[in-house]
């Protein structure tokens, strides 16, 4: 039988399940190496970067690898505000019909649209 613990759920970690291969592969995509190592300047993304060499050097490297981490999740919240933004960009307000304009003061019943 396997008695081993199993590791606590961790919902909002969005770190979680996420390999530190994955992060450096979706950080390259995204800033380019060039763009990398001038967000975080040490040697291993600047002078003949490549994944397996990042990884080790990242792996034996806790506080590079802290900043790794950070530029990561500040990549994911630039994401998701993106994201919310083109939402409300291309919300589109309820349509009215296009003999009635929409009313301002009101229902039209209103006896100060009537007044006008």
């Amino acid at each position: 039988m396997n008695d081993a613990p199993t590791p606590p759920e961790q919902p909002r970690n969005p770190l979680h399940g996420v390999t530190l291969e994955a992060m450096v592969r979706a950080l390259e995509a995204h800033f380019g190496w060039a763009g990398l190592a001038q967000q975080i300047p040490i040697r291993c993304f600047t002078h003949d970067p490549s994944i397996p060499s990042s990884l080790k050097f990242l792996r034996k490297t806790p506080w590079a690898r802290d900043k790794v981490e950070g530029l990561y999740l500040f990549m994911i919240r630039q994401g998701k505000r993106a994201q919310r933004h083109q939402a409300r960009l291309y919300a589109r307000p309820e349509a009215t019909p296009p003999n009635k304009s929409p009313s301002v003061m009101g229902t039209p019943g209103n006896a100060a649209c009537k007044a006008r």
